[in-house]
């Protein structure tokens, strides 16, 4: 086994189900695009909250003591499109299975290599940081004209969970990696919504030209329609489970959720894309 911790740690969680694992910097993560905007904006990005608990967010409180996270991806293969459905409380099995993932490694990390591992969140508003802000510095991929993390391997069909390290490990990214250069925009053309012909930050409001969105362009108002849409065709009643992560029933078991009914997740500009098949 190598001496190098990170890579020992990468190591595990693919030997958990991961697949993919990847370090980043807090310094630079919180230094990243996503968690600028959110200094400077809040969580109220083109009159959409989250969530309307959410309202009196301000900021994410960082651990003093943090100094790496870790950033595991597990595939959400088109073929396998029940690892995105939803029951009533808003968990999903992929989600289930991240979450195992996400504990059991964190046991063995302080276990065996004597390193403190705070588990984070899927909510930025429950105490998470940025999903794809961090992936992108931990060498998994690029933020794509979707406005989703792109993979090599796997394209935009990864889901993706994190925690914070108190040591400070080998960066394995970001890498050299674009392949939407010269797409033809297949994503933003699949959206039902048009979300992506928004343009909701011009960069004198930002400081930056790239968020939100790639290209500035993603409108969260429009795409929360589409989910609401899909809520609306499953017939079930989402409460505010759905924003915490202390699920009713199933937590961190990795299994297909119980119920008969299930939201169906609208994943067209993910599903449009043509990298990593």
């Amino acid at each position: 086994m190598t001496s190098d911790r990170g890579a020992q740690i990468i190591e595990k969680a693919r030997e958990m189900g991961a697949t993919m694992a990847g370090i980043a910097s807090v310094e630079l993560l919180k230094k990243s695009p996503s968690h600028e905007i959110l200094s400077k904006f809040g969580t109220k990005i083109d009159g959409v909250y989250s969530f309307d608990a959410t309202k009196d967010f301000k900021e994410i409180k960082w651990p003093a003591k943090a100094k790496s996270a870790l950033v595991i991806a597990v595939s959400h293969p088109q073929d396998n499109p029940e690892l995105d459905w939803s029951d009533a409380s808003g968990n999903t099995p992929g989600n289930r299975l991240l979450q195992r993932i996400n504990k059991e490694l964190s046991v063995w990390i302080e276990d065996r290599l004597g390193i403190t591992a705070q588990r984070m969140p899927y909510w930025v508003e429950e105490g998470g940081i940025y999903l794809k802000d961090a992936a992108v510095l931990g060498g998994l991929g690029c933020i794509g004209r979707n406005n989703i993390l792109i993979t090599p391997e796997f394209g935009p069909r990864v889901r993706l969970r994190a925690m914070l390290l108190e040591m400070e490990l080998n960066a394995t990214g970001p890498i050299d990696f674009d392949p939407c250069e010269s797409c033809d925009v297949f994503c933003q053309k699949a959206c039902p919504q048009y979300a992506f012909d928004w343009i909701v930050f011009s960069s004198v409001e930002s400081g930056m030209c790239a968020l939100p969105g790639r290209d500035r362009c993603f409108s969260r108002a429009k795409c929360s329609i589409q989910m609401g849409h899909d809520v609306e065709d499953s017939g079930l009643v989402v409460g505010q489970e759905f924003l915490s992560e202390t699920y009713p029933s199933g937590e961190e078991t990795g299994g297909i959720s119980q119920t008969k009914e299930h939201i169906e997740w609208c994943r067209r500009c993910e599903l449009a894309c043509c990298v990593g098949r």
